[in-house]
């Protein structure tokens, strides 16, 4: 069974800016666009880029609340982001192209929840408009939705 595709359309402060690092950076094949909007192909899914400048982390007012983030794992996780859940070799061949751009990660690459339930390879950057973006790759990926107190501990 083939799995649905997600739309996502956010908004960023320039559009060539954004198609420097969704096309460029990332790798996201550029679909239709018009002079506000671009779409891409980010790994099957369609996102759009949506020209909305005082929409944006980087061109929203002076005296605007900073975005909010939530503590996991020790980390101060953007609390508004997206992404996409990638197998481990995928993860790791994007993190290896993104450390080759440069990329000034908010957190590093690293291993959440090493050896506990839900065990997973992630990463979180922001694109040139500060929306925040998350990588992610579950070391099972049977444990992406598993609860309760063996949650992810579903090796054989």
């Amino acid at each position: 069974m083939t799995r649905p595709r997600f739309h996502l359309a956010f908004p960023v402060h320039d559009l060539a800016a954004a198609r420097a690092f969704y096309g460029g950076v990332l790798g996201c094949p550029e679909g239709r666009s018009a002079d506000h909007w671009v779409d891409f192909d980010l790994y099957g899914h369609q996102i759009v880029a949506h020209l909305a400048p005082t929409e944006t982390p980087v061109g929203a007012p002076p005296g605007s609340a900073p975005p909010a983030t939530s503590a996991v794992d020790g980390h101060e996780v953007p609390a508004r982001h997206f992404g996409l859940l990638l197998a481990v070799p995928e993860w790791h061949e994007l993190v290896a192209r993104l450390r080759a751009a440069g990329t000034d990660w908010v957190i590093e690459p690293y291993v959440r929840f090493a050896d506990e339930p839900g065990e997973q390879h992630t990463c979180f950057l922001l694109d040139p408009s500060g929306n925040a973006l998350e990588f992610k790759a579950f070391a099972d990926e049977r444990a992406i939705f598993a609860t309760g107190p063996l949650a992810g501990k579903v090796r054989p």
